[in-house]
Formats: C-alpha cells, structure tokens, sequence
C-alpha cells in the first residue's frame, strides 16, 4: 500500500542524516512510502534492481533459493536497515528475496535519485562501502556455515587431537632442518626505512595541533568501539576502496600518523607501507599502537 503526500513524514535514517536539510525535503517529496502485510514479498530474486529500500519500521527477511527450492537466509532487517543498494551500484538482477517478516513500513529511493545522492555526497558512499564489506564477510561465513551442514566430519578425540598437533610440529621441524633457509612461523613485515615511527607523547602534539591526519587500520568493529578522536578508518582489508574514498585528495605532503595493530598482525605497518608507495612520503607509525596511547591517558572517542 502507498501512503498519501499528508502521511510523508522527515526520512530519519541512518544513511542520509548527514545530508543537508534541503536534500532530505527533497526526498521526502520524490520517494514512495509503502506499507507491505506480514508475510508479502518486497521484491525476488532476479527482479529489476531499480530501487533503493530503508526501512522505517517492521522487519524483513533477506533470502536466497535454488532451483531445488532450498533456502539460505541472509540476514533478518529492522528500522534503520536498508537493502537494494548492491542491485543499482552493480547493475545486476535482484541477487535476493526479501519477505516480509511483520508489518513493515518502508521508504524506496528510484535509480535517478539514489545515483544523484552518491555522486554529490561521498560520505553516503562511504557509509554504504563499509556496509557492503561487513555484508560480503558475514556472505562468507554464511557459506562456510552451509558447507559445513552439509558435510560433517567425525569428531576428533582429543587423543587425536594432541597426535595431530605433534605430527605436524615434527613435520614442520624436519622441513625446516632440510631447508637451509628455513621458515618462519610469523614472517617479518619491514617498515620502509623511509617511515619513522613516533612516541604518543609527540603524537597528541599532533593531535592537538590539528594539521596532521591520523589513521586507523583496524577493521572497522574495532574503530567503532574505540579510536583516536578525529582519525580516518581505512581497514587494511579493503585498503584500495577505502583509500580512493579518504585519502586519494590529501596533499601527498602533509603528515599522517598510522596507528592498529594486534599480537600477530602488523596492520599499521604494512599500511604505512602501502600509503608511501602511493606517494605519501610523511608518514609516522605510532609506537605501541592504540594500547600504549590509551595507557599515557590520550584522548579516544568511542
């Protein structure tokens, strides 16, 4: 069902609060409001993707389904999710269907209007960049998931378990032996020599002085539970999207200052590393990472 023009109300919506006042009145006026019943198809797998969905209340269900009618649920969307983005930024058919799970009320964006909206406003874009990487990772534990229904393996005792781990480290020590070079466990990632690395105390300096751009590799869970106030999050994983959509404009002169890293990955210093060979030649590393900066008493957000 369509709702009147007197029922349109301000879209309150994650994706476009950032937007002027005068654009969202805009939308207000050019976007369909629609009401779907409890158990109604939204749009199926292979339909046109011509529209861009946010949901204002209600809930709805994401789906795949093969020929052989099996199912693979996606995801399960409340007020303030979204879907329908991937179809128009791709071209392609609907990859999904999307049921109707309780009474929803939901607010579509044409093609024209949702490619007038990331065109004039990156951060839109951004938003939906990060949301689609979030969505192609939980994809893949999807499928892993579905795999592993469909075959599982006997369960290992854990006698077997301990025979299997010393098999391997004696595998391993004897490759090693017969190899002059041998191997390490965790390889070495080198900083360029270029690149310096900075204390916390000269960072908040920095920091507080406002002209330097200050970095967050982690994946972008971790930014969002913590980071340094003002830092841009460009997640080592999708560095070359990220990268056009943050840095790309910067004047390659002016100072960054890198921090994220865990026990086992290097994230800040394989990063540094990626943004000198694009031409950033003023690059810091932040000694102990986020860490150390939050011992010494620095200023993060959450």
């Amino acid at each position: 069902m369509t709702l009147n023009s007197a029922d349109k109300k301000d879209i309150d919506h994650p994706i476009l609060k950032k937007l002027p006042k005068e654009i969202r009145d805009e939308i207000v006026q050019r976007a369909e409001y629609k009401k779907f019943a409890a158990g109604s198809m939204v749009c199926r797998q292979g339909d046109p993707g011509d529209s861009f969905f946010m949901i204002k209340s209600g809930t709805v269900r994401i789906y795949r389904k093969t020929e052989e009618d099996i199912e693979t649920e996606l995801a399960v969307l409340g007020p303030g999710g979204s879907f329908g983005e991937m179809a128009l930024l791709t071209g392609a058919p609907r990859a999904a269907n999307v049921k109707v799970v309780e009474d929803a009320e939901l607010t579509s964006l044409s093609k024209e209007q949702f490619d007038r909206i990331l065109k004039n406003y990156p951060v839109v874009s951004l938003t939906l960049i990060k949301q689609m990487a979030s969505w192609l990772i939980d994809n893949d534990q999807i499928i892993e998931r579905e795999h592993s229904r469909q075959y599982k393996p006997p369960k290992l005792s854990v006698f077997d378990f301990v025979i299997i781990i010393i098999l391997s480290c004696l595998c391993a020590l004897i490759f090693n032996q017969s190899n002059p070079g041998g191997i390490k466990l965790f390889p070495k990632i080198n900083l360029n020599t270029n690149i310096s690395m900075v204390a916390p105390s000269v960072a908040v300096t920095e920091l507080n002085k406002g002209k330097t751009r200050f970095v967050d590799v982690m994946p972008s869970s971790f930014y969002d539970q913590e980071h340094i106030a003002g830092a841009v999050n460009i997640p080592l994983s999708v560095f070359d999207i990220m990268y056009m959509m943050g840095l790309s404009d910067v004047d390659k002169s002016q100072k960054i200052i890198v921090y994220g890293r865990t026990v086992s990955r290097l994230y800040d210093v394989q990063l540094a590393n990626k943004l000198y060979l694009r031409g950033h030649k003023n690059i810091q590393v932040l000694e102990g990472g986020l860490p150390l900066w939050k011992k010494k008493g620095y200023p993060i957000v959450p």
